[in-house]
């Protein structure tokens, strides 16, 4: 059994890589090992699937582990932590800098192995009611922000809310909140934000590249053959490819549409990115002092993004930047 913790089938890139992991898991096996699909609220509510696996309400569930810092603040590595890691550092970091086997180390305290299963790639800064252009703007603004991320930026004033996908559209109607981020266009979308916050922010720098995890209930996983444990980790990569793939294939044409139906493109200014920046370096070493698992893996990630920057900034930034500048010229 499987549940999802999204506003599941309406955002058919996150419910859609669920299918897909199900259907490979079924045709790698003959349709012997079967996976059944649920969305959220079918048997858990959204944010409650880490519970739902850890207690085998559910065998198996697909979310973010980031939902569930106020349990472990280390288990925001499973997902993004702030000026953290774009998609393919994520990757990287996760199967050859040792990134997955420190967070294991966090699932199995939960009761639950978990395997990466795609990432959205660089996420957008979500919708706006009017222009954010200094950090004073952000005091005292209802900022529905998920994982980590809201304890940063807190530090700036801003007020931040969790809310489950499923409330976000009808809180930024209502008032009760006045910002929203999701994902980024092609989900963003979907939800209808546009037709509420005209001021669409970018970059989400708390989620340069947001991981999706896979987990199992650590008993279930065990009792697994290892045959099968290897048709899940397989099962979830090609689903997780599918996943970071169609997202970059879905973006590009919703942006277009969104921008050309009135929505104001804003870049956040320096300024706030720096001064997010600065607190969050200020949260991440105040967290790390008290909780040596998150202070084991910030300094695994951080190493790892310094070097793997070092690299990126002579070829694949100088690639990137050539492209965009032609861009205009073809």
């Amino acid at each position: 059994m499987a549940a999802r913790d999204e506003l599941a089938k309406s955002l058919d890139t996150l419910y859609g890589s669920c299918e897909v992991f199900a259907k490979r898991v079924a045709e790698i096996t003959d349709n012997r090992f079967q996976l059944q699909l649920f969305a959220a609220g079918e048997i858990v509510p959204g944010l409650a699937v880490l519970d739902a696996v850890q207690n085998q309400t559910v065998e198996i569930g697909s979310t973010a582990a980031y939902y569930y810092v106020g349990k472990d603040a280390a288990l925001a590595f499973g997902t993004a932590v702030p000026f953290g890691l774009n998609a393919r550092q994520m990757e990287s970091w996760l199967v050859h800098g040792g990134g997955n086997d420190l967070l294991q180390e966090v699932f199995t305290s939960f009761n639950c192995y978990g395997i990466p299963m795609g990432n959205t790639g660089s996420q957008m800064g979500g919708w706006f009611r009017k222009e954010i252009n200094r950090v004073e703007d952000l005091r005292g603004l209802k900022f529905r922000i998920g994982g980590f991320a809201g304890q940063i930026i807190s530090r700036l004033g801003v007020v931040p809310q969790q809310l489950a996908p499923g409330d976000i559209y009808s809180a930024l109607e209502k008032g009760t909140i006045d910002a929203v981020e999701w994902i980024g266009p092609a989900d963003d979308e979907k939800l209808g934000l546009q037709k509420i916050a005209k001021y669409y922010y970018y970059p989400a720098w708390w989620e340069g590249g947001a991981n999706a995890h896979t987990l199992v209930n650590a008993e279930k996983w065990h009792e697994l053959p290892k045959s099968y444990q290897a048709v899940l980790l397989a099962a979830a990569r090609d689903a997780g490819n599918w996943m970071t793939g169609k997202y970059d294939a879905a973006n590009p044409p919703a942006i277009k549409r969104l921008v050309a139906g009135g929505v104001l493109l804003r870049p956040f200014s320096q300024d706030i990115m720096e001064a997010c920046y600065k607190a969050a370096n200020q949260v991440y070493a105040e967290t790390g002092a008290t909780n040596p698992r998150f202070k084991k893996l910030y300094e695994s990630l951080a190493a790892f993004r310094s070097d793997s920057y070092l690299w990126w900034q002579v070829a694949e930034m100088g690639f990137d930047s050539f492209q965009v500048r032609m861009r205009s010229r073809t």
